[in-house]
C-alpha cells in the first residue's frame, strides 16, 4: 500500500487551522495535487453573485421553458386542425399529415366543381341586383319565339304584385316560372313566349321592351322607399351585357 508523505498531511492541517470551512467565508475551497510541489492545495471557486451569471442561467432556463410550452401548444393546435380534417374528409384515417392535406385540398376542388354543377340547375339569388333577358334558342326562327328573363333583388311585400301587373301589361305567355328566397333576397327565372314577330329587329325590339319593363320593377326595388330596411340601399346593381347592347339601340 502507498504511504502519504507527512508533508501533505502537515499541509492538509494547515488548511483545516486556515478556516477553509469558517463562517462567512466568500469562497469554497477544493483540494487539488499541486503536480509541482507534490502537496495539496487550495483550489477556490467564487459563488455567484447577486444579479450576475446565476440570474443569467435562471432567465435562460425560463426562456427555454417558455419555449417549450409554446412549442407543445403549437403542436397540439396543429395536431387538432389536422383531426378536424380527417373528421371532414372521408378515408383519411391512416394517411399521414402530407397525403391528408393533398386529399383536402383534391376533396375541396371535387365540392367546387359539384357546387358549380348545381348551381347550372338551380336558382340561388346573389347578393347583388342583376337583370339579364335573353331570346331562348327554341322556336328563335319562327313567328312564336321564347324569352328568358331573370333577376335577383331584395325582396319587398309588393315585389310579386309589381312583377305581375308588368308581365301582364307585356301580354306574353309565361311558360315557365322559378322564384327562390334567401337571406331577404330574391330571385326570378321566367320563360315567356310571344308571338306575330317575324323577323331578328322585331324580336330584338320586342326583348328590349321587356328589359326595360323589368328593370323598371329592379329599380323600384331597390330604392329605399320599398324596403323595410334603409341598410340595403347600398348594394349594387349589376345589369348583363345586354342592357348596354339595348340600351344602345
Amino acid at each position: 500500500m502507498d504511504s502519504v508523505p507527512l508533508g501533505d498531511f502537515r499541509a492538509f492541517g494547515r488548511f483545516l487551522d486556515g478556516g477553509m470551512f469558517g463562517v462567512g467565508s466568500s469562497s469554497v475551497a477544493s483540494l487539488i495535487l499541486d503536480g509541482e510541489s507534490g502537496e495539496l492545495v487550495r483550489a477556490p471557486v467564487k459563488l455567484g453573485k447577486k444579479g450576475g451569471a446565476g440570474a443569467a442561467d435562471l432567465r435562460s432556463a425560463m426562456a427555454l421553458k417558455s419555449h417549450s410550452e409554446a412549442e407543445r401548444r403549437r403542436r397540439e393546435r396543429i395536431n387538432g386542425h389536422l383531426m378536424t380534417l380527417r373528421r371532414m374528409t372521408p378515408c383519411t384515417d391512416k394517411l399521414d399529415k402530407a397525403g391528408l392535406l393533398a386529399e383536402v385540398i383534391n376533396h375541396i376542388k371535387n365540392l367546387k366543381s359539384d357546387a358549380i354543377e348545381i348551381s347550372k340547375f338551380c336558382t340561388i339569388p346573389s347578393d347583388t341586383d342583376e337583370l339579364r333577358v335573353e331570346v331562348d334558342g327554341e322556336g328563335a326562327n319562327n313567328s312564336s319565339f321564347s324569352v328568358k328573363a331573370s333577376f335577383c333583388c331584395d325582396d319587398r311585400p309588393e315585389l310579386l304584385a309589381d312583377l305581375k301587373h308588368t308581365l301582364e301589361s307585356l301580354q306574353l305567355k309565361t311558360i315557365s316560372a322559378e322564384i327562390s328566397s334567401l337571406g331577404g333576397r330574391v330571385k326570378f327565372v321566367f320563360v315567356m313566349t310571344g308571338e306575330g314577330v317575324n323577323n331578328d329587329l322585331e324580336r330584338h325590339l320586342f326583348t328590349t321592351s321587356i328589359h326595360q319593363a323589368l328593370k323598371s320593377v329592379l329599380d323600384r326595388a331597390s330604392c329605399t322607399d320599398f324596403l323595410p330596411n334603409a341598410c340595403f340601399s347600398g348594394k349594387r346593381r349589376r345589369i348583363s351585357p345586354f342592357e348596354s347592347s339595348s340600351s344602345s339601340s
